[in-house]
């Protein structure tokens, strides 16, 4: 998990960002030291919780390991999954996720709805380590 980037469960869990006091830039990843609004002198930054809806901007498949710090076993085979762009509702940006395990190319449509859930990117026998994933809303599991 990246502190700072999302809290909550079920229904609560939210993205986390900034907004500039002063020209009310919103930005995720979150920026905790100055406006990156380049017309802005910059202003205090506030954590806000962003939407959690969007509607499907672009969408692929990723089919090779990423390099780290991605957290992968190589020892286990690799499985392809969903990668989404979403324009979240409220603030009109883009915001890149995993879809939820058994989402596929195959079940997404640019426009189609979707929700953040939380996700687990990888874990062992100590650590569980969290991120986020988009849901169709039609899908619930």
């Amino acid at each position: 998990m990246v502190a700072g980037w999302f809290s909550g469960d079920g229904d609560d869990f939210r993205l986390l960002g900034t907004r500039c006091t002063q020209c009310a830039s919103v930005f995720f990843p979150r920026e905790d030291t100055h406006c990156r609004n380049p017309g802005c002198a910059g202003g205090e930054l506030q954590e806000i919780p962003l939407s959690r809806h969007g509607r499907v901007w672009s969408y692929t498949d990723n089919h090779y390991r990423p390099p780290s710090p991605y957290v992968t076993d190589a020892e286990l085979p690799w499985e392809p999954y969903a990668l989404i762009a979403v324009e979240l509702e409220s603030e009109r940006m883009v915001v890149l996720g995993q879809a939820v395990p058994g989402v596929t190319v195959a079940d997404l449509a640019v426009g189609m709805e979707v929700e953040v859930v939380p996700g687990v990117l990888g874990e062992d026998a100590e650590t569980t380590w969290t991120t986020w994933c988009w849901r169709p809303k039609e899908v619930r599991a």
